[in-house]
């Protein structure tokens, strides 16, 4: 442990500071938390929002809903879109409610919904909002590091994520961007912020000598400061291009098996997450523990395809070998759990 008013911590943490700002795309300075990916989400909905105030969810999976739960639980006013989590974000029907609804201030979607491996359109989500000029909330929570994000370049206005994704370290610290239109809506927003107050951070983080404002998570610090070096060692493209080709080859080797997506209507899939729906019968809870004696953790399914499917995560320091051996050990799990 190093102390965290010791220069040596502050190092660190303007190291930390400038190397993840290129992850996100962003030119202004990405704001520590110590905290979850969602109490990050939650953060934001205090920093920008007052009550009644009114927003789209884009809410096809499980943390898209979570946003809108956290938003209302403040009073902000919600509106769910694409609550079918087998499908996409419908954006035609993103405009039309947008157009309907003028008193919308901003679109909040999940990057990767983790929940069905869902890749939105952020991008264009982001432009719609703009067009309209209501602002863009982006959790990146899953995608952020392993997948392209240009914060700046697409007009996001709030972008989240958390270390314990694609920044390949231990949870408890989460990381936020923040558009000048979101420090210029966080002026007139009246929800109690406190220790959530994202301009004290920043106030903290951009001073010549960063600090945080109360005692920082030392430790994830240090590790997504190291994780962020061997990152841009890697070379950014290139961890992209990885997380790509692992995506890939999940999907291919999945269908050589002869199981189908979890949500196979969805037009495109996340490269961090495979969520992989089982025959009629076998239960998900016999493959995942088959696969854990093979040294290979998965996840179970979450809602209601919790009965029929489980989660392959392909993000961070993983590579495509560790793809393949799971793939591998799939395989024999399903041939065991078919013979009995």
């Amino acid at each position: 442990m190093i102390h965290h008013r010791s220069r040596e911590f502050s190092n660190e943490l303007a190291t930390m500071l400038e190397l993840v700002a290129p992850v996100f795309g962003c030119g202004g300075p990405v704001l520590p938390m110590a905290s979850t990916g969602r109490g990050a989400l939650e953060a934001a909905v205090c920093n920008v929002f007052s009550p009644g105030d009114e927003i789209v969810a884009c809410c096809n999976g499980r943390f898209g809903e979570l946003w809108a739960r956290i938003a209302e639980e403040y009073g902000v006013v919600v509106h769910r879109l694409a609550t079918d989590w087998a499908r996409d974000i419908d954006l035609a029907q993103l405009e039309q409610l947008l157009c309907d609804r003028p008193s919308i201030r901003a679109v909040a979607v999940a990057y990767c919904d983790t929940s069905t491996g869902v890749r939105n359109d952020v991008e264009s989500v982001c432009r719609i909002a703009r067009a309209r000029d209501v602002l863009a909330m982006v959790d990146g929570v899953s995608a952020i590091g392993g997948m392209p994000f240009a914060f700046d370049e697409w007009g996001v206005d709030v972008a989240v994520t958390a270390s314990q994704k694609c920044l390949m370290s231990s949870p408890g610290l989460a990381l936020a961007a923040f558009s000048e239109r979101a420090w210029h809506a966080r002026k007139t927003s009246t929800l109690p912020r406190g220790y959530r107050d994202f301009d004290d951070i920043r106030q903290f983080v951009t001073k010549p000598r960063p600090e945080t404002p109360g005692t920082a998570p030392v430790h994830a610090i240090l590790q997504v400061a190291e994780a962020l070096r061997m990152m841009h060692e890697e070379g950014l493209d290139r961890v992209i291009e990885r997380h790509e080709l692992m995506g890939a080859a999940a999907r291919r080797g999945v269908a050589a098996l002869g199981l189908p997506m979890q949500c196979p209507e969805l037009k495109a899939y996340a490269p961090t997450i495979t969520a992989i729906a089982l025959p009629e019968g076998m239960k998900p809870l016999a493959v995942r523990e088959r696969l854990i004696e093979s040294g290979i953790e998965t996840a179970e399914a979450l809602g209601p395809y919790g009965g029929t499917a489980f989660r392959i995560g392909h993000m961070g320091d993983i590579r495509l070998h560790d793809v393949e051996r799971t793939l591998a050990a799939l395989s024999e799990s399903l041939t065991e759990l078919a013979r009995g």
